[in-house]
């Protein structure tokens, strides 16, 4: 049997740049909109700015402390620092050239246009100078730095331009650098307010202006240069574990104010400027020339995405899709009466998430509900499910929030409306130290005719309506008796003292999951071993476990064909002979972002599927409250197996499949082979038809996807 060591593994920081060069590749597609290839364009920047806020500014803090360590892959911090660099230098480099060679001409010939200041007329100057002395000079503050003025703490990710000036002091003139901030609160892009017939736009960037009036903002001075830069910081939050659940929340506002001021982790300048100011930057900033990242073009391309509006022409733009009512709930005004009939799935953004938000709406309404109990991972901004908690408790209920304040980057957002939510009278906890709660649950207890039920509705994605509609996941509503004991003990266990005790259905992290998954991993092996047929499809964002890893690798050998969909992250390595021979890892990029956890085991033709709010993460699996739940109402097992799977597994369009050399492709599909995009599928199956009375779960879908049993894996060609 075949030792694994580092070989036998991708490093997680590089598959995820690898994960980022896939979203950059949909931006240079042609066959997508151009209004969506520049928002794919802006998500390459956004996803960059996170990766060295959070997972770049950890490997710095490595190198500080000394750590001597390698990860699985063999790598050491320094050795994965400078891989990184390498990395994304290239990946921004081929980002820029698709936003000059590719993107910007053709928003010009669509009517879009970007000017430089040499390019306005004077009418266009005219209203520009109104624009700058009216809305844009109040709100400058140029910083000197001298022995009087100490560099500036420049804020996270905030564009700042850098100006070099030569000053006369005494009989001597000496060279100087000053900073401006742009505005945050003003728009990067101007629009100009010229009239074209065909509706087009006419921009220029708020620097830009900026730039044209520095000898206002200096008078007095020599101008020698202005370049813009931008920094990044560590935001990683550092709530010690011996916090008390009663501080938490001063706690993490607390980190949150330092944030802004974190060490500053990678430096980005605009091309041009010399030697002597960055080398004088970078000491300032306490960085070295491996975090410097000279760009050539605008400095944080996210702002760009303004340009996508809703506005413009319908050939620009995706296609409005406007998800239907789940078929199990339409014509249903009683919720509660679905559920209690079978259980119900939701398949998002494809099916509407309002299904969810009526459930919460008529819990907080319905006189017969006496409790409602829910986890809070990212709140968003939509006011209805939090304001139906808040309605429940006007109405008598119990109402428990178990919000988690550590989201990161909705840290903000989830103590604002965890205030709301307390000044209501709702009964606000934070959950468990140490951990952070990021099951997607919610129990309403009600009073039925029959006794005391309880409704669970139990996710793999938020309870957040607007990511709702852009990411793709899995919900489903259930009243089974075990799933419903199994969640109060778990809501239980999170805000009240005591120890898990097992459950009876739900699979719980830190508890039993990984061991759980570890165990269907290897029984797929002994079936396999035993002749008898076995087989694996995971759904997830990220594979990084080594021990899920290594199971893997054991179970292939034995013979399990297995298939991996992974949407970023993954560390393992298929192909390779002697150990991952049956093992397939694609990853789907598109228009949603694909987000639901759904695992198969096809246990000697006794299928089992499991879906939830878990990757196979380290974290995930040891240091995160998760919920992984059994499929097993038979109508919605096949569903995910013929449906979900199939459609998945047929995507030869956005499907890029991973070698053993650690690089994504595309395999061509074969002669007369139809092609197959499956976000496109998906929206085609959920195309509201005529349902037959008692359909329930099956209705119109059966009539366009015929009953198969999952097939061998496709072959791509």
């Amino acid at each position: 049997m075949t030792e694994f060591g580092p070989k036998h593994f991708i490093n997680r920081e590089l598959s995820w740049l690898e994960f980022n060069q896939r979203v950059l590749d949909e931006a240079r597609d042609p066959e997508h909109p151009l209004m969506e290839r520049v928002k794919f364009f802006g998500i390459v920047s956004s996803n960059l700015d996170e990766f060295f806020e959070v997972r770049v500014a950890g490997i710095k803090q490595q190198l500080e402390s000394g750590a001597t360590g390698t990860t699985v892959d063999g790598l050491n911090s320094a050795e994965t620092f400078a891989a990184i660099g390498r990395r994304v230098r290239r990946l921004v480099s081929d980002q820029y050239r698709c936003w000059k060679t590719e993107l910007l001409p053709l928003l010009a010939e669509n009517d879009i246009h970007f000017h430089s200041i040499d390019e306005l007329d004077e009418t266009d100057l005219a209203w520009i100078g109104d624009y700058y002395f009216s809305t844009i000079r109040p709100v400058l503050t140029p910083l000197a730095i001298d022995p009087a003025h100490p560099f500036p703490q420049l804020q996270n990710k905030a564009l700042n331009l850098v100006v070099e000036l030569r000053v006369t002091e005494g009989r001597r003139g000496v060279r100087r650098l000053a900073v401006i901030q742009a505005p945050r609160n003003l728009p990067r892009l101007v629009t100009l307010p010229r009239k074209r017939a065909g509706g087009g736009s006419d921009y220029i960037f708020l620097g830009d202006i900026v730039k044209r009036y520095l000898a206002d903002l200096f008078p007095g001075t020599k101008l020698l240069g202005h370049w813009f830069i931008r920094v990044t910081r560590n935001s990683e939050l550092y709530i010690g574990e011996e916090e008390e659940m009663s501080s938490l929340l001063s706690a993490v506002e607390s980190e949150l104010h330092n944030r802004r001021k974190g060490a500053a982790v990678r430096l980005e300048i605009e091309k041009g400027c010399p030697s002597p100011v960055v080398k004088e930057l970078l000491k300032k900033l306490n960085l070295g020339e491996d975090d410097l990242y000279v760009i050539d073009g605008p400095l944080n391309p996210t702002r760009l995405m303004a340009i996508c509006t809703d506005d413009r022409p319908a050939r620009l733009r995706d296609t409005p899709y406007s998800a239907p009512i789940a078929p199990a709930l339409q014509g249903r005004n009683d919720v509660f009466e679905a559920i209690r009939e079978r259980d119900i799935l939701l398949h998002h953004p494809f099916e509407s998430f309002d299904s969810v938000v009526d459930f919460l709406e008529q819990a907080a309404e319905d006189p017969k509900v006496l409790a409602i109990k829910q986890t809070l991972y990212r709140t968003g901004g939509d006011t209805r499910i939090v304001g139906a908690l808040m309605r429940a408790v006007n109405n008598g209920k119990q109402v428990t929030a178990v919000v988690e304040l550590r989201a990161r980057f909705d840290e903000a957002n989830n103590i604002e409306w965890s205030r709301r939510l307390e000044d209501a009278g709702v009964h606000v906890v934070y959950g468990l130290v140490g951990y952070k709660i990021h099951c997607k649950m919610c129990l309403v207890v009600r009073n039925d005719p029959d006794g005391i039920r309880r409704y669970l509705h139990l996710s793999t994605g938020n309870y957040n309506a607007t990511t709702a509609r852009f990411y793709t996941d899995l919900g489903m509503f259930t009243c089974r008796p075990d799933f419903g004991e199994d969640a109060t003990n778990l809501f239980n266990l999170l805000t009240g003292i005591c120890q898990f005790q097992g459950a009876r259905k739900l699979l719980i992290a830190p508890f039993d999951l990984h061991d759980r998954m570890v165990e269907l991993i290897r029984r797929e092996a002994t079936h396999a071993r035993e002749g008898l047929p076995a087989r694996i499809v995971a759904k997830m964002n990220s594979l990084v476990d080594p021990a899920v890893i290594q199971e893997l690798y054991l179970a292939s050998q034995a013979g399990v064909q297995i298939d991996l969909v992974v949407r970023g992250i993954c560390c393992l390595k298929p192909g390779i002979k002697g150990v991952s021979e049956n093992i397939t890892v694609r990853s789907i990029v598109d228009r949603f972002l694909e987000h639901s956890r759904i695992f198969y085991f096809e246990n000697a033709c006794r299928h089992e599927v499991f879906m939830g709010s878990a990757d196979w993460m380290p974290r995930n699996f040891f240091k995160r409250i998760e919920v992984v739940f059994p499929v097993e109402d038979g109508v919605i097992r096949d569903r995910v197996v013929r449906e979900l799977f199939e459609v998945t597994l047929r995507d030869n369009e956005k499907a890029r499949f991973l070698g053993a050399r650690s690089l994504y492709a595309k395999r061509q599909p074969r002669a007369k082979t139809a092609r197959r995009r499956s976000q496109a599928d998906f929206m085609e199956l959920s195309r509201p038809a005529v349902s037959h009375p008692g359909a329930g779960e099956e209705s119109a879908k059966e009539r366009r996807y015929p009953k198969v049993k999952l097939a061998p894996r496709p072959d791509a060609g």
